[in-house]
């Protein structure tokens, strides 16, 4: 059970990943923001409620819905609005845009654009915990699109047959990219992806930080003791479109409505105010708190310089 303090923290890294999208999406309307840009709200409980799991030198992965996993794991969002503008003072030196970031320092590593590429590098991450011998564990996002992919059973299969320390996170949004999940995939409960290997899984409801952290300590608990893989399939939603490129005429207004009625935010909200664990005053100092580091994101990001010409020929492969 978590303290007052940490159900505190959680809100206010819920909070400021909301504010720091719905900024992203203004930036993006301004075309400050170039390429695709995934936002991540609605799904704020899913990654606030792991990182209250997590030990220091666990590491994460997800795929190119990646802002808010990043801001969870460490990284000043000024470094990653830096990183949306395309600014060389950005997290992957303004080179890896919205799909690409990327922390080391954080346990970060990534970020990745193509679906599912990221569920095999998450678990090559777990062999090296396991090869090194430390208690660490690798948290593997993923949608539910990548769960039909042919790679996530590959490292599946892997991960139960080396034993690895990996636990794989769907985050189940209902629609990867514009078609529901009922209309691509036969079997729909993504937790039982695993039981021809042997791996556990269970279904979570995502809009509940409750139980979103209920079943990330847990699973994290059984993990660190068993060294073996086990999957979460969090039923989450996404309000906006799957990028800002996307209207989302697929979805009922009715449809976002009644998930947004039962908005995680909102939803600790007012459990911490009914507990007493807070005042209305304390919320609005949060919110002002939060206002201010979004800001202070912007005028960073919009100060901070292109990346020079010779970026063009660093962190790359082949030498001229």
């Amino acid at each position: 059970m978590l303290d007052k303090q940490q159900y505190a923290q959680s809100f206010e890294l819920m909070l400021l990943i909301r504010k720091f999208e719905e900024k992203c999406a203004s930036l993006y309307g301004m075309r400050l923001i170039g390429g695709f840009c995934h936002l991540y709200i609605g799904q704020e409980a899913v990654i606030a409620a792991t990182q209250m799991a997590k030990n220091p030198g666990d590491s994460t992965i997800t795929s190119y819905r990646d802002h808010g996993h990043i801001i969870a794991a460490g990284t000043d969002p000024k470094y990653v609005l830096a990183e949306l503008l395309g600014k060389f003072g950005g997290c992957s030196k303004g080179k890896g845009g919205s799909m690409h970031m990327f922390d080391k320092k954080n346990n970060f590593y990534g970020g990745h654009g193509i679906v599912a590429a990221q569920i095999p590098i998450g678990t090559g991450l777990a062999f090296a915990e396991k090869y090194k011998g430390t208690d660490n564990i690798s948290y593997t996002f993923l949608g539910d699109g990548a769960a039909n992919q042919g790679q996530m059973f590959e490292a599946f299969n892997m991960a139960a047959l080396w034993s690895l320390p990996v636990l794989y996170i769907i985050e189940n949004n209902e629609y990867a990219m514009g078609t529901s999940l009922k209309r691509s995939t036969f079997e729909t409960d993504l937790s039982k992806r695993g039981l021809s290997l042997g791996i556990k899984g269970v279904q979570v409801d995502g809009m509940d930080f409750d139980k979103v952290y209920s079943a990330i300590k847990l699973a994290t608990d059984e993990i660190r003791a068993t060294n073996f893989p086990q999957i979460l399939e969090i039923k989450t939603y996404r309000y906006r479109g799957h990028s800002m490129s996307d209207p989302a005429k697929y979805r009922s207004k009715d449809e976002v409505d009644t998930y947004k009625a039962m908005d995680p935010i909102e939803k600790l909200k007012q459990q911490m105010l009914a507990r007493g664990d807070c005042s209305e005053q304390d919320i609005k100092d949060v919110e002002k708190r939060v206002r201010d580091i979004v800001q202070s994101a912007v005028d960073y990001a919009q100060n901070s310089p292109l990346p020079p010409v010779e970026e063009l020929y660093t962190d790359i492969y082949i030498k001229s």
